[in-house]
């Protein structure tokens, strides 16, 4: 089979199953590196390069960092701090919100900054009384934009450093993505801001836990006179256990004060339906509720063992407190990293490497969390559609595409060619992820640049900044999808903001960046 005929077949069957959602993102990505080789198109080393990409190990690195950060509680500390003082008024929650969230993202990435302060917005939300479905959206859009201020904003940015580099260019520099990052955000705010009627009014999902309110539960309900700081604090907290049916805990005599057999965690009291059980030793039935104190550490472990169902995961109300164990850690870390991005003294991939090893070595993060942590999805996705993009170049098949669309296009220059490609971009990153769009879209850009003779740099930059504008829609970004059950909102709901900010990012992506990165 031609390989330039094959590479497009491919293509779009991955196009095609990218888009009908009914094939995992993981198994589409390891479907094309495994149809490049039958077809012949690349040998086997070639289409296995990706999963040794330097760029696939500094993304799956920047995601302990980023776990890090989220478990120590870093994240919800910068949040109550800066959050906490936005007022009670709408814009100005918005403008706090959005500037918080970008700067979030620029050092942990879009997903985890956008995990990381759903709760406490929907927090803030209902203690402000405005509904949560006029804060969410821009919580997300805000995300998206803030991942253009820093290299390590998102694995585009890393991977349209890479690719100008490759093509004959040069890596973009770490903090370089902030001379197109800060307007682009602040195009964003004004945008959000002066978009408040497009935005749904919605009863929202589920309620994350408020800490506090939580400790005041618990307090009321269980009859202790223990403050919140005593509850739910840095190093320890609480959790609410009931007994199941045939549990091995049904029998056992427990009272108020006691200690577990190996001694790790406190009974503070118990419940049986409404009856108070403090203060009284009394024999456990199924159904009943036990309060247990000890560290985190303990309280997650305990909670998984079988005997007994958490109410809240330990794990989870853990993260909303602020500065935990190891908080100082993850920032000297992060604070390290950042320094070797900038000076760039070790490659990329070796400096986001050596924060992992750090945190995992100081035990601010454990092994299995750190494993976990890793989005092997986006770790494969990348892995698996790199080879494609490798494909497109030696194949000419990148070339062929971009002589059609020059033929079509004319004279027309190349801020046209970088309109179409914008727009091309845009489209598909409707639809499916951002990542596979700029890997597929970025071989064209770069035959495009060669054969008019251009520099690479503007073209790079624009996929950048057009791959982030992926707002139409709640499945364009994992971000919008997460906001959206906890606001309320609907399928249509998002090309109304979603709209504006596009042909912003496009105009941005144009008409700005060349100024920048001149042809």
């Amino acid at each position: 089979m031609d390989p330039v005929a094959a590479t497009l077949a491919i293509l779009g069957l991955a196009v095609a199953a990218f888009v009908s959602n009914r094939v995992p993102i993981a198994v589409v990505a390891i479907g094309v590196a495994l149809a490049l080789f039958f077809t012949g198109v690349l040998t086997l080393p070639e289409a296995l390069a990706g999963f040794g990409d330097p760029t696939v190990l500094f993304i799956a690195a920047l995601f302990v960092v980023s776990e890090a950060l989220d478990s120590t509680g870093v994240t919800a500390w910068a949040g109550q701090r800066v959050i906490g003082r936005a007022g009670t008024g709408r814009r100005s929650l918005i403008a706090v919100i959005s500037l918080l969230v970008a700067a979030v993202t620029a050092l942990i990435s879009i997903n985890g900054a956008v995990a990381a302060l759903l709760p406490l917005v929907v927090v803030v939300a209902a203690r402000a009384g405005q509904p949560s479905s006029k804060l969410l959206m821009p919580l997300a859009f805000a995300a998206s934009a803030g991942s253009l201020l820093l290299l390590t904003g998102t694995p585009v940015n890393i991977l349209v450093s890479e690719l100008a580099a490759d093509a004959g260019g040069r890596e973009f520099g770490f903090f370089e993505f902030a001379l197109v990052g800060i307007p682009v955000l602040l195009g964003t705010v004004v945008i959000l801001l002066l978009g408040g009627r497009l935005l749904p009014e919605r009863p929202g999902g589920l309620m994350p836990v408020d800490l506090a309110r939580h400790a005041r539960m618990l307090r009321q309900q269980y009859s202790l006179t223990l403050d919140t700081g005593t509850l739910l604090g840095p190093t320890s907290g609480v959790t609410e256990v009931v007994v199941p049916p045939r549990s091995a805990l049904i029998g056992q005599r427990v009272y108020a004060g006691m200690t577990t057999p190996d001694g790790d965690l406190v009974v503070l009291a118990g419940r049986r339906g409404d009856e108070h059980l403090a203060g009284t030793e009394f024999v456990l039935q199924a159904g009943d509720a036990l309060l247990l104190q000890g560290t985190w550490d303990d309280l997650s472990r305990r909670a998984r063992e079988p005997g007994m169902l958490a109410v809240d995961d330990p794990a989870l109300l853990r993260r909303s407190v602020p500065l935990g164990p190891g908080a100082k850690r993850a920032i000297g870390v992060l604070l390290a990293m950042i320094v070797l991005l900038a000076t760039g003294v070790v490659p990329a991939a070796i400096a986001a490497l050596l924060a992992a090893c750090a945190l995992v070595l100081t035990r601010t993060v454990s092994v299995p969390q750190a494993s976990h942590a890793i989005s092997w999805t986006t770790v494969v996705l990348i892995a698996g559609m790199i080879p494609l993009s490798t494909a497109f170049i030696s194949t000419g098949t990148a070339d062929l595409v971009a002589g059609w669309m020059l033929s079509l296009l004319g004279d027309a220059g190349p801020q046209v060619a970088l309109l179409t490609l914008g727009l091309l971009t845009v489209v598909l990153g409707q639809l499916i992820s951002n990542v596979a769009t700029v890997l597929i879209v970025a071989p064209i850009a770069i035959a495009v640049a060669q054969t008019l003779d251009v520099s690479v740099q503007p073209f790079m930059m624009g996929l950048a900044v057009a791959g982030a504008a992926a707002f139409l829609t709640p499945i364009a970004t994992p971000a919008n999808l997460m906001v959206m059950e906890p606001a309320g909102y609907r399928f249509g709901d998002y090309w109304r903001l979603g709209l504006p900010l596009v042909l912003f990012f496009l105009a941005m992506a144009v008409l700005y960046v060349p100024l920048v990165w001149p042809f």
